[in-house]
């Protein structure tokens, strides 16, 4: 499967006879869902040299190497997973309350665009799914009613649980795309295998790149004390790092928006 942009959201160009005619190209060894019109011009040129060769008597002679295959797109919808470190290393109810926004704001018009929003949360010794991925309103409204926030930074935990709930998303739906939003200072002190639990962490971030999984990182370390832990993991993820040092729904909507629509 192979993915581009057109227009402002989002559209894959999918191998399934179905979605909208773009263009054509070779077809090769898969002579399927033929573009007639383009096989038709592909093989204008050579048809009086044809004529001239042939005695069958046919208007018209083709050739396997005329042959053109449609190439289509379809809408497809977007999975939004934030990614939130819950723990005292940070402003966490403030961070919360921003990241609540956007994802309230980016629920709004996920049914119509079939986007869909989650949230993992870690904090203390673990990460949990507090909002499987979800079009519904009302149903982020209940899981987020409440979030604790305090403890310790299990990076790795949360890190590794979103890989799994976007691995599991892609198997059910080849042509979502995901893309996780990871709001943290980057310092994890919480190891799920007994590893460091900084290099754990940069280990199972390089998951995401290997799988191909588009992702962001939200730096949250105050800039006077930042020691480029959140930079070191975008780059293990392969995703790009923000610091947005007056984190609102807004400024956090506005970064997602522009990163789904710029892929």
């Amino acid at each position: 499967m192979t993915r581009e942009r057109t227009g402002k959201r989002s559209y894959t160009r999918t191998e399934r006879k179905r979605g909208r005619y773009i263009k054509a190209r070779p077809a090769g060894d898969r002579p399927e869902d033929i573009a007639f019109d383009a096989t038709l011009r592909a093989a204008a040129p050579y048809q009086r040299q044809r004529h001239a060769e042939a005695t069958d008597g046919l208007a018209l002679h083709l050739r396997k190497g005329d042959l053109q295959r449609k190439v289509r797109v379809r809408r497809t919808g977007n999975l939004v997973l934030f990614v939130v470190d819950a723990s005292w290393s940070m402003a966490a109810s403030e961070r919360m309350e921003a990241t609540k926004g956007a994802i309230f704001s980016l629920l709004v018009d996920a049914y119509q665009r079939r986007d869909q929003v989650g949230l993992v949360v870690f904090q203390r010794d673990k990460a949990r799914l507090v909002l499987p991925p979800t079009s519904s309103v009302d149903l982020a409204q209940k899981a987020l009613r409440d979030l604790p926030v305090g403890g310790k930074t299990p990076l790795s935990s949360g890190l590794y649980m979103a890989w799994q709930v976007i691995e599991n998303a892609r198997r059910r739906d080849s042509e979502l795309r995901p893309l996780m939003i990871l709001l943290t200072d980057g310092a994890g002190n919480v190891s799920m295998t007994g590893m460091p639990a900084q290099e754990e962490a940069m280990r199972i971030a390089e998951l995401f790149e290997q799988s191909a999984m588009r992702s962001i990182v939200v730096n949250m370390e105050h800039a006077a004390f930042d020691r480029g832990l959140a930079q070191k993991l975008a780059l293990s993820l392969g995703g790009a790092c923000y610091n947005l040092p007056e984190l609102r729904a807004d400024t956090l909507l506005s970064t997602v928006k522009r990163e789904i629509d710029n892929s």
